[in-house]
Order: structure tokens, then sequence, then C-alpha cells
């Protein structure tokens, strides 16, 4: 898996691309919530993530309580449909911004 990021619109943009499971889910956590640290509204691009695991859900919903706890946003974009149909069956898609 990598992560790359930048700044965009007053958001940073993470490009998540690979599988986020129990190998690599550390990282995207990490990622993700050290992205909150340099701006309060962050974007997810999931446009190469091919699948994520219930380790990657636990990286999105300590996101998306980090966002709120900061009185900013965190917004996934470009999910594809098997990784959309993890976030349907687990109730993910309603407490998580999915563009």
């Amino acid at each position: 898996m990598t992560i790359t990021d930048e700044f965009a619109e007053g958001k940073l943009v993470l490009s998540i691309e690979g599988r986020i499971e129990t190998n690599t889910a550390p990282e995207f956590q990490n990622a993700v919530l050290g992205a909150f640290q340099k701006c309060s509204n962050v974007v997810l691009d999931f446009e190469e993530v091919a699948y994520i695991s219930s380790a990657g859900l636990r990286g999105l919903l300590l996101g998306q309580k980090t966002a709120q706890s900061k009185g900013g946003s965190m917004v996934l974009t470009n999910v594809n449909d098997a990784v959309m149909e993890v976030l349907k069956m687990t109730g993910f898609k309603n407490i998580l911004t999915i563009q």
C-alpha cells in the first residue's frame, strides 16, 4: 500500500493505493490521524483501493471521530463497488461522508 498527500482547496487529500488489510491498516490509520494534525479537513481518495478489511474500517472510524472532535471533516471519494459493499454491510456508509 502506498499513501501520498497533497493540499488542495484548503483540504489535505490522501491518495491511497493498494489493499487496506491487517498488515497495512496501522500505516493507514497513522496516515489518517497524522493528516488531521496538518489540516482539519481531510479527503481520502479511494480510487486505487481494491479492498478494505475490518482493521482498515477501524482507521476510518478513528478518522471520523477525530474530524468531529476537531470540528472538521473527512470525506471519502472514488470508492469502488467492492469497497462500497463492505461499507454498506458494516453500516459505515451511514456514518461516513462518501462522494
